[in-house]
């Protein structure tokens, strides 16, 4: 149900030279009755859908700048829909055996029913966002709305998360240990156990990958409650959607960080490598967290994916203003 409307800031789009779309907040409710918190921008007339996922521990509001730069840039053209993963932001909690990659697939089938999505769409995920839309994708076509025309995966997966960088450490007891603990120690009392060691490993500065692990600890004990932060490793440890990569047809940008412990490169090779036609865009010094780390590179992945700039333009050619399109950075094999 759509719980308000409020317009967005004041202002017109310099390609389409049209006022800026508005947005709306939506509550999606689940077949399992959970609430999720959907804003849905523009209108079902517009030529394309992006629709934003984001990742463990975060929220919609990572996408923000990326919004603002898509909604200035095409306006009406372009409808948008970003929304709280269960168990993320404004989104209701939900019991932790639900807390696997399966589930959010069916969340987003639902999110993109419920919002009456159709039409040419892009999907754009960082890392378990892009998760996600790979579960979907391995999903049977009765179980999809629509099939996306583009798809954006930074700093993403499709399996073998135990055996690259960080995420060996979800093969390791600690994994049901931690699950474990969140079941049955109060919530205050982990994370106050867990803060000193976040602590620890943050002023190991000869260890990179373990201050980088701790600074995101440190943040996801702070942002989503210790059930949503530990109950997604062993859907995680058991991920697995290499099978469904030979059979994507969305036109594919792939963009890994060589300094990314979280989702090393390979990650990124194999996607690019298995998803037929896809686009690999390297950055070597990048971080896990690209969409905040490498958001030019990230913009111009969208575009590409969405594949509308030259319709778009020809069609609000008059008293438009259009700026240059630049090429994506980064090595791209």
């Amino acid at each position: 149900m759509i719980q308000r409307t409020e317009p967005f800031a004041n202002g017109r789009s310099p390609l389409s030279g049209s006022a800026l779309p508005t947005n709306r907040e939506l509550t999606v409710t689940t077949d399992d009755g959970v609430a999720l918190a959907v804003r849905d921008t523009g209108s079902n007339a517009a030529t394309h859908t992006v629709v934003f996922l984001h990742g463990l521990c975060l929220s919609q509001l990572t996408w923000s700048l990326h919004i603002d730069r898509l909604v200035r840039r095409y306006g009406p053209a372009i409808r948008i829909i970003s929304y709280d993963h269960r168990g993320h932001g404004r989104s209701q909690h939900a019991p932790m055996n639900t807390y696997s990659i399966d589930r959010l697939a069916e969340d987003l089938a639902r999110v993109l029913e419920a919002a009456h999505v159709a039409g040419p769409t892009t999907l754009v995920g960082h890392s378990m966002g892009g998760m996600t839309a790979l579960g979907y994708l391995a999903r049977p076509a009765s179980g999809r709305p629509i099939d996306p025309a583009g798809l954006v995966l930074a700093a993403s997966a499709a399996g073998k998360l135990c055996c690259r960088g960080l995420g060996q450490l979800l093969g390791t007891p600690a994994t049901a240990a931690l699950r474990g603990a969140a079941e049955h120690v109060p919530e205050q009392a982990m994370k106050a156990m867990l803060s000193p060691l976040c602590v620890t490993l943050s002023r190991w500065r000869r260890n990179p990958p373990a201050a980088t692990l701790a600074s995101l600890a440190m943040d996801a004990l702070s942002t989503v409650t210790l059930a949503t932060a530990v109950g997604f490793l062993p859907a995680l440890r058991d991920y697995d959607q290499y099978p469904v990569l030979g059979s994507i047809r969305a036109r594919t940008v792939v963009i890994s960080g060589g300094a990314d412990p979280l989702t090393p490169p390979a990650h990124g090779r194999d996607l690019a490598g298995g998803i037929p036609g896809a686009r690999h865009v390297h950055l070597p010094h990048a971080g896990h967290m690209l969409p905040q780390e490498a958001p030019h590179v990230l913009h111009q992945a969208i575009r590409r994916a969405m594949n509308i700039d030259s319709a778009t333009e020809h069609d609000n050619a008059a008293g438009a203003t259009t700026a240059a399109t630049p090429t994506l950075a980064g090595a791209a094999s």
